[in-house]
């Protein structure tokens, strides 16, 4: 199970990164809650960092409570979300 809290922890430093990416190009969040937190902090940044946060200790509180299938399916997820946001940006490069 610390496979799964590892794999989870570096797929949100990578949509981090990749989100980072896309307001660098100009792109505006997609994610409502986390554009909501980039609005009402003094920094967007801070506001992206704290989501990020609160998510990071989401994942330790399923890989503490034994909900390795849930904490699984999310990685699932992340991963589906990195690689699109890395098509996307590879598209708007070309």
């Amino acid at each position: 199970m610390n496979q799964l809290l590892l794999q989870y922890s570096y797929l949100q430093v990578l949509d981090l990164l990749t989100t980072l990416a896309f307001l660098l190009h100009g792109v505006r969040e997609g994610n409502p809650l986390v554009r909501m937190m980039m609005h009402v902090t003094a920094n967007p940044l801070s506001g992206l960092l704290a989501v990020k946060l609160v998510a990071v200790a989401l994942g330790l509180y399923c890989w503490k409570v034994g909900r390795g299938r849930l904490l699984a399916r999310i990685n699932i997820a992340f991963a589906l979300i990195v690689a699109w946001n890395l098509a996307a940006l590879i598209m708007a490069a070309a």
